[in-house]
């Protein structure tokens, strides 16, 4: 049975969802392309989509200008194209994410082909969204793919964030850190962009394949020290980096490289959009609402702290109150990371709300949704969880010791022995995650200074 508190929090979730909607976020800048286009002179449109959203991000394009694009090319994660049809001059390719695979490789193959044809007279319509790292991929020789697999594996294990991570990634590729404008050149590049890195940074999307790129050698190689990688790192990425470090390989492209002087970055959709739109429907529903942030980021069990922190003592203040009073709705955007240390399994929204429960446990009248905004948690079929302050509770009754699951990265399993996983399926956006908590004063009373269920 399906508890209010969670259908209300569905209902936000959704909301928020539908503001990150890439076929939306995408047809409202068709116009600029069609014009573009027209005035431009030009005599080929090339379509290059490649991210989890890039399915629907190529629809709208599709839809709108069936007769304009000469070629297209879409790369997205496997499991998230749809049954509706795209221009038959549009390809659609699946692969690997997070980590990248053969179907990647050989797909990206075929979008360099494409753009290696393209001259002044064309304009090459770029559609980038998050996940676009891994699925766009192109190993700098002599690293193997299998040695990139690798990279990006202990990357994540360690606990690196987005930026890092792509910092590595965009010194041992040939298409990222604005390389992908390299191939692009001279042709008139525009990229429209579903942002899912916290500040909406062009050079941290996607790795910024057409954006000017500040990282360098270096700062890759800072990255790995700062993990404590450089000995389990492939000699041949190692080796590589060295060389971009000592200058015997060029860095990637900077600003004022004259490859950008004909390429538009466009942001479409973001997590800011998606909180406020979040916080819209709240209100709508009567919660007293408020935006903490949209650039939440840090270790997962540290940040479910401080949100439990947050809603306690809200729900103190609403006890204090002493009157009838709105509920209360806190929202939360951005991206946690996860230092994994155990063999289980979850991703960075089921360990929020794993340890978020152990933080409420007992207290009523509070309830989280963690969630990512693409569907997806980690290796899991979950876009996240419901915690409350019967979840841990509720697992001890049954057996089960929710610090252990913690313990052992294994948060995903001790929501579906308790009940609280929080299913969506591919979404077929991505503006990273939302962390939504509602705290409601009809369940809540003070009895010996605890929080305690109304009799």
């Amino acid at each position: 049975m399906i508890r209010t508190s969670d259908r209300l929090l569905t209902d936000i979730f959704h909301a928020a969802l539908s503001a990150a909607n890439p076929y939306e976020c995408v047809s409202h800048h068709v116009d600029h392309i069609s014009r573009t286009f027209r005035e431009g002179g030009f005599e080929r449109l090339f379509l290059v989509g490649f991210g989890k959203a890039a399915y629907l991000m190529a629809k709208a394009v599709s839809d709108e200008m069936p007769q304009t694009v000469s070629h297209g090319m879409v790369i997205t994660k496997y499991g998230h194209t749809q049954e509706a049809a795209l221009s038959p001059m549009v390809e659609i390719f699946e692969a690997g994410h997070p980590v990248p695979d053969e179907n990647g490789l050989a797909a990206t193959g075929n979008v360099l082909d494409l753009l290696k044809s393209a001259d002044e007279k064309t304009l090459v319509l770029c559609l980038i969204s998050g996940g676009g790292s891994a699925l766009l991929v192109v190993p700098a020789p002599p690293v193997t793919l299998a040695e990139k697999q690798e990279v990006t594996t202990l990357l994540l294990k360690a606990g690196a964030d987005i930026e890092e991570l792509n910092a590595v990634r965009k010194h041992i590729s040939l298409v990222k850190g604005g390389r992908l404008a390299e191939f692009a050149y001279p042709a008139r590049l525009i990229s429209l962009i579903l942002s899912d890195v916290i500040g909406d940074r062009l050079d941290v999307i996607a790795s910024g394949p057409t954006a000017p790129d500040d990282s360098t050698f270096s700062h890759a190689l800072e990255v790995i020290r700062k993990y404590g990688l450089p000995g389990r790192i492939p000699a041949s990425v190692m080796n590589l980096l060295d060389c971009g470090v000592t200058g015997r390989l060029p860095e990637t492209p900077k600003q004022g490289d004259q490859i950008f002087d004909q390429v538009e970055n466009i942001i479409v959709g973001s997590n800011s959009k998606a909180t406020e739109a979040a916080r819209q429907k709240a209100l709508e529903m009567g919660f007293d609402t408020t935006i903490l942030s949209s650039e939440l980021q840090g270790e997962a069990s540290v940040i479910a702290k401080v949100l439990a922190a947050k809603a306690k003592e809200v729900a103190r203040s609403l006890l204090a109150a002493r009157s009838s009073i709105s509920p209360v709705c806190l929202i939360c955007g951005g991206e946690t990371t996860v230092t994994v240390s155990g063999e289980g399994k979850g991703g960075r929204n089921t360990e929020l709300a794993l340890a978020f429960a152990l933080e409420v446990e007992g207290l009523p009248g509070i309830t989280l949704l963690s969630a990512g905004t693409d569907g997806t948690d980690g290796p899991t079929d979950a876009a996240g969880a419901f915690a409350d302050g019967e979840t841990a509770g509720r697992a001890r009754r049954a057996g089960h010791d929710p610090e252990k699951y913690l313990a052992n990265n294994d948060s995903y399993n001790l929501f579906v022995e308790t009940g609280g996983l929080f299913i969506t399926g591919p979404t077929g956006t991505n503006v990273m995650d939302l962390q939504i908590i509602l705290i409601e004063p009809a369940g809540i009373t003070n009895q010996g200074g605890v929080f305690n269920e109304q009799s």
